[in-house]
Order: C-alpha cells, then sequence, then structure tokens
C-alpha cells in the first residue's frame, strides 16, 4: 500500500534527517515505527504526508510510492485526498474553537456532506466523551481529551492509512491504554491502516503486526513483532528502559 525506497530527507539542504530508509506498510496493518528521540521517526512520517516543507526539509533521494504511485514532494492537501491523514506530534487542535467546530474542520475537502455526519456519529460512537463535550471550547480539554479530538479529527477525513506521531506521549497508562484500544478498533473495524511512530514500545509492539527501528536516520532491525519482542538487545534497551522509567515513578 505504502512503500518508501531508499529515502533521503535533508533540511535546510545542508542537515541530513534520513540516510536512505525503506519500509512497506500493507494494507490493514498496524506498523510500528521505533528509535530514541532524534532517529528521525517524525521526519519519516513528514516526508510521507508532505509537511516537511514546513521546516525547509526535502526528499532529495529515494522513492515513496501510495498504491504505486509517486507522492514525494506532493503538496499535503492532495495527499490528505489520496487518503493519507498525518495526526501529528503535540495535539495540534484548534484551541479556540469548539470540540464540534474541530472535528468538521476535517471535513472541509469532502464534498459528500450528508456522509460527513454519518462519520461524526461513527467518531462520537468511538469516543463519547467528545459527544457530551462537543460544545466546549477545546483548549480546556485535559491531555487525553485532546488526544481523542486528534484521532477522531483525522478519522473525519475518511483516511485510508493514519500516520500517527506518538499518541501516548504526556498521557496516564489508563488512557494509553484507551486509546490504544480504539486504534485497534478503527483498524479492525474501519479496516484503516495504521503506521505508529510511539515511544512507549511495549504498548507499540502489542498492537502492531511489523515493527521498523530506527537510529541516527536509518532503518536498523526491523521485523514481525513477536520476534522484536524477543530480541535480547531490544528487550534490554527498549523495555528495560521503560521498566527502569516506571520504578523511578514510583
Amino acid at each position: 500500500m505504502l512503500e518508501l525506497t531508499d529515502v533521503e530527507v535533508m533540511y535546510g539542504g545542508a542537515i541530513l534527517a534520513l540516510a536512505g530508509i525503506s519500509m512497506q506498510i500493507p494494507k490493514g496493518a498496524i506498523v510500528t515505527l521505533l528509535g530514541a528521540n532524534g532517529a528521525g521517526k517524525s521526519t519519516t512520517l513528514k516526508s510521507i504526508s508532505g509537511l516537511l516543507h514546513t521546516e525547509q526539509g526535502q526528499v532529495t533521494r529515494g522513492s515513496i510510492d501510495w498504491e504505486g504511485q509517486s507522492i514525494k514532494n506532493i503538496h499535503p492537501h492532495n495527499i490528505v485526498r489520496m487518503g493519507i491523514v498525518h495526526v501529528m506530534e503535540g495535539r495540534q487542535i484548534l484551541q479556540h474553537m469548539t470540540v464540534e467546530q474541530n472535528l468538521m474542520v476535517a471535513s472541509h475537502l469532502r464534498k459528500d456532506r450528508g456522509a460527513v455526519y454519518e462519520d461524526l456519529a461513527i467518531v462520537n460512537e468511538y469516543f463519547p466523551k467528545l459527544r457530551d463535550l462537543r460544545g466546549k471550547t477545546a483548549g480546556y480539554l485535559s491531555g487525553g481529551e485532546q488526544q481523542m479530538l486528534v484521532i477522531g479529527r483525522a478519522l473525519l477525513a475518511r483516511p485510508r492509512i493514519m500516520l500517527l506521531d506518538e499518541p501516548s506521549m504526556g498521557l496516564a497508562p489508563m488512557v494509553v491504554k484507551h486509546i490504544f484500544d480504539i486504534l485497534k478498533q478503527v483498524n479492525e473495524g474501519q479496516k484503516i491502516t495504521l503506521l505508529l511512530v510511539e515511544q512507549n514500545v511495549s504498548m507499540a509492539l502489542s498492537v502492531a503486526r511489523y515493527g521498523y527501528i530506527m537510529a541516527n536516520g536509518k532503518i536498523g532491525v526491523h521485523g514481525a513483532t513477536e520476534d522484536l519482542r524477543e530480541n535480547r538487545n531490544i528487550k534490554e534497551f527498549y523495555l528495560g528502559f521503560e521498566q527502569r522509567k516506571r520504578r523511578e515513578s514510583i
């Protein structure tokens, strides 16, 4: 469905951020992209969604193909029209607008107005809290509520694939579990493919079918998630680090 081949990205014509990465995202799958801060995960998502230009970035080598068609350096709104929707890191909401207005913003490229309200009903089924908060100013929502909002807004754009950047960031464990349960339901019920960038490695490996691990702008290890979970280096570095963080927070 989505294939990156030997993709190189540079910022400002001088800083090499991706050094020739290759990935395949099968239709209907959940694939996770893992790695330390600065590894190039967010840049990878932006190279797909066309948002690199907002940071003076450019794909300088390689190919990015969506169902056999090149989408390298295409304008973001055309990429959204293809069904590729990027849920960015940091819960990018329109804080002065209501919850419902935030949701409806995502439908501005759609012509099927009646179907928009059908999709809004589906979003409210996934996130009943958003229905209860529909008239509330979005800037006053909790972090978990804001994350529900940005995922709901992405769903209203009728995605075929969602690029999710750190959906668990800054959220309590119970909220994270709820968010990931919904993402699994979206994948299974709506048949939406998910490419998931996540620092919560154990959670990401529990929902994804396949994983790629990045370091210094390159793909290192990749494979089925059950194999990655049993990889000694991954268990010691990533999962061990998570356990240490949990102990330190007690």
